[in-house]
């Protein structure tokens, strides 16, 4: 059947999954109390669903690429925090490990799609 609209896009569904977690782990707690690091890992996390949607209504392959590879890069974004959050004690080592693979699953699953679409050219 296909990918129709950017919420049938494995991509987009691992980074809101992201997302939930990210929330989740700021919601209380010393993260909850750190509000630059929350706040940055919220907008991080965020983006990297915000910015496969918006590619997803582009009006070219080069130009969903383009939001593909902002996406991606926010997912590393959110994994560079993690350690942040995880050297200041804001979160436990296997809570940094879990949402770490999550993004690191949303990452991989954003370049396998941008790789999909270069090969569509």
């Amino acid at each position: 059947m296909g990918v129709r609209k950017f919420e049938d896009m494995q991509a987009w569904q691992a980074a809101r999954e992201l997302v939930q977690q990210v929330y989740a782990l700021t919601k209380d707690g010393p993260l909850s109390r750190d509000f630059g690091l929350r706040d940055q890992l919220q907008r991080a996390a965020v983006s990297v669903m915000a910015n496969i949607a918006e590619g997803f209504d582009c009006d070219s392959h080069a130009e969903f690429a383009r939001f593909l590879g902002i996406a991606r890069r926010s997912a590393v974004e959110v994994q560079s925090l993690l350690y942040a959050a995880l050297d200041t004690g804001c979160i436990s080592a296997e809570t940094f490990e879990t949402v770490y693979g999550q993004a690191g699953k949303t990452k991989a699953l954003i370049g396998a799609f941008k790789k999909s679409l270069a090969s569509r050219r």
